[in-house]
């Protein structure tokens, strides 16, 4: 019997004894309600007896749970014991398993050891033998695909140079042209003749030969020749001249290119004065060589042939400048492509209108013409009626007269006539159609 089945009956036991004096108080209090009418002597006295007998149940119930307390005791001291006992055994039946164990596990041990040493020596030769296999295999590839490579860098390293000769030599070409190029824009007289060669380009591809002269001299009063000069229409089937010359600043204009190029404010400034004061000259030169109204127009245009240049003169408000005091327009390639498809036009508009007095009179000839067709077609149309007319009244009167005339005679078949009137068609008819078709 275990400490908590004693410890259950102890408290058990309690319950009992408790119980016990409930009922014996309720007892006594029963007692007491019967006997309540009696006098409180007799009713002191059954207190009195009432309080001795539940303090001696008090009392022994006091020992008896002292006594059972002790017992218990007694006995969780006794069960500590036997346990302790237990555990010592069991505790050295682990401690010999335990032993017994690790020499197992030991023993064990070191035969896995000797064999993982014995496996990985013959794996470790295998692998050397297999990494000298592999090595010699790498060794033999290696060699060759170096030689490979280096076979094919070579070759590459061979064509690049023969393309690097090859471009040195266009390079050596292309710079032989620059300085060319640079030498045509540092002389003034191949600047213009740049500039004109651009422009007469331009105008050869818009405007027709006989809308444009080159080389004419438009003041009657001077020898200067402007370069171009656009034929326009005039009072009298007369002919005004617009000019037109190609300028190239270059000096000037490199020089703003450079000031730009190195950042500095003054060099800018300085170098935008003195283009605008080059393209004024130029617009004065244009003005007083080639403008005289009327054989010319009252303007001229001055042609850039760069458009960096004519941006410039456009961004430096240089456009209303030269308008307002020398009467020149300004050009680059593409507006003057633009301004001469306007002319062109302006050329269809004006050819239109010179010859609608010549289409109208056309128009009035071939109504009269019209009018007298008309006539001979009418005239032409009461003939036909009329044959017709003849036609039919010839048809129908001899027709009748040569059926009743033919009315007795036996006809033939068709192979018979055929023959006998040596007719190619098939029947009579047929040959009488071919006829009226002829």
């Amino acid at each position: 019997m275990n400490s908590m089945t004693i410890f259950a009956l102890i408290v058990f036991m309690s319950l009992c004894i408790i119980g016990v004096n409930i009922i014996l108080y309720l007892s006594m209090k029963g007692q007491t309600l019967h006997i309540k009418e009696k006098s409180d002597k007799d009713i002191n006295q059954i207190r009195m007896e009432l309080l001795n007998e539940i303090k001696s149940t008090r009392q022994e119930t006091l020992q008896f749970i002292q006594s059972s307390f002790k017992a218990m005791g007694d006995m969780v001291a006794g069960n500590q014991k036997e346990s302790a006992e237990a555990q010592d055994m069991r505790l050295a039946q682990l401690n010999r398993q335990f032993n017994d164990m690790t020499m197992l596990n030991e023993h064990k041990l070191e035969n896995i050891r000797k064999t993982m040493e014995t496996r990985l020596a013959a794996l470790q030769e295998e692998n050397n033998r297999q990494l000298e296999k592999m090595r010699n295999t790498v060794d033999e590839k290696l060699q060759k695909t170096l030689e490979d490579r280096i076979s094919q860098s070579f070759k590459l390293v061979s064509e690049r140079l023969e393309q690097v000769y090859k471009g040195l030599g266009e390079m050596q070409t292309l710079a032989s042209g620059v300085g060319d190029l640079k030498k045509v824009l540092s002389n003034v007289k191949t600047r213009g003749i740049l500039g004109e060669i651009q422009l007469g380009a331009i105008l050869e591809q818009i405007l027709s030969k006989d809308q444009y002269e080159e080389n004419i001299r438009t003041k009657s009063s001077g020898t200067e020749r402007v370069e171009f000069a656009i034929k326009l229409p005039g009072d009298q089937d007369g002919v005004v001249y617009l000019p037109i010359d190609a300028k190239f600043p270059a000096d000037a204009y490199n020089k703003l290119v450079d000031a730009y190029d190195s950042g500095n404010t003054l060099e800018i400034d300085e170098a935008a004065k003195g283009l605008e004061r080059a393209i004024k000259k130029a617009a004065k030169d244009i003005h007083e060589k080639y403008v005289e109204p009327p054989a010319t127009t009252d303007f001229a245009i001055m042609f850039l042939p760069f458009e960096g240049l004519y941006a410039e003169v456009v961004r430096r408000g240089l456009v209303e400048v030269l308008q307002r005091e020398y009467k020149i327009n300004i050009a680059g390639p593409t507006t003057m492509a633009a301004l001469l498809n306007s002319l062109q036009m302006g050329f269809k508009t004006l050819a239109i209108q010179k010859h609608s007095s010549q289409v109208w009179d056309i128009l009035g000839a071939v109504k009269t013409e019209f009018d007298k067709f008309g006539s001979v077609l009418e005239a032409t149309q009461q003939r036909i009626n009329q044959a017709n007319a003849e036609l039919d009244k010839l048809i129908g009167t001899r027709t009748r007269s040569i059926q009743r005339k033919l009315r007795g005679i036996t006809g033939l078949n068709e192979l018979e006539s055929t023959s006998i009137l040596d007719l190619e068609s098939g029947n009579l008819i047929g040959y009488l159609n071919n006829e009226e078709e002829e």
